[in-house]
């Protein structure tokens, strides 16, 4: 059973236990910027698991949130979500993920590309970037524009809670992708002024 003295596993690791007649798996991951873990159990027995979980840390002020909360988090560190800042039409190194990538292996799929794309460059780079003014958040799919030329287009956009203003991660075309770059970002019809910043966005204290 999970006791108080159970040991979780290491920073991105995983490890199983047995609780109240089921197996939970722990893994010491997490999409927010924080340690964290995440939980794996039949759906069936979810319900069970969410209550237990609420009420075990009543007494230390735990909260529910959903996935809105996490994606403000995940955006605000700058780590890339699959399906938008992701995706077929974009390789590891464009979106900043070359140290997940060995071309020390000397056969996989997509390896010239890559290997090409990590010695000459890529023609897109993904970056992060702040907007200067108040206004509407950036959203997905909102032209990048610099000195009335569109060199990009967001991927992730969304108002920061932590730093109360708008962010998002942009694919921009590299020779505009250096920190410091003042951009715009088209939102209804308007172009706003924003900066490219380095990552993450928010950095703790």
């Amino acid at each position: 059973m999970i006791g108080p003295d159970a040991e979780l596993p290491a920073r991105n690791q995983i490890k199983d236990f047995d609780y109240d007649g089921m197996k939970l798996t722990i893994a010491r991951t997490g999409y927010t910027g924080e340690d964290g873990v995440e939980v794996f159990f039949p759906a069936g027995e979810a319900a069970k698991v969410w209550n237990a979980i609420l009420a075990k840390g009543k007494d230390l002020g735990i909260r529910p949130c959903g996935l809105g909360a996490r994606d403000t988090l995940r955006l605000e560190m700058c780590y890339p979500l699959n399906g938008s800042d992701l995706s077929p039409e974009h390789n590891p190194i464009e979106a900043g993920l070359g140290f997940f990538v060995d071309l020390k292996k000397p056969k996989f799929v997509g390896r010239e590309i890559l290997a090409d794309a990590k010695e000459n460059g890529s023609p897109n780079r993904l970056v992060a970037f702040r907007m200067k003014s108040k206004g509407p958040p950036p959203r997905p799919h909102y032209s990048v524009w610099r000195e009335g030329e569109r060199i990009g287009e967001v991927t992730s956009g969304s108002l920061s809670p932590s730093l109360n203003e708008g962010i998002g991660m942009a694919y921009v075309a590299s020779a505009h992708a250096k920190a410091g770059t003042e951009i715009e970002i088209e939102i209804r019809d308007r172009k706003l002024p924003a900066t490219i910043e380095k990552k993450p966005l928010y950095k703790k204290s």
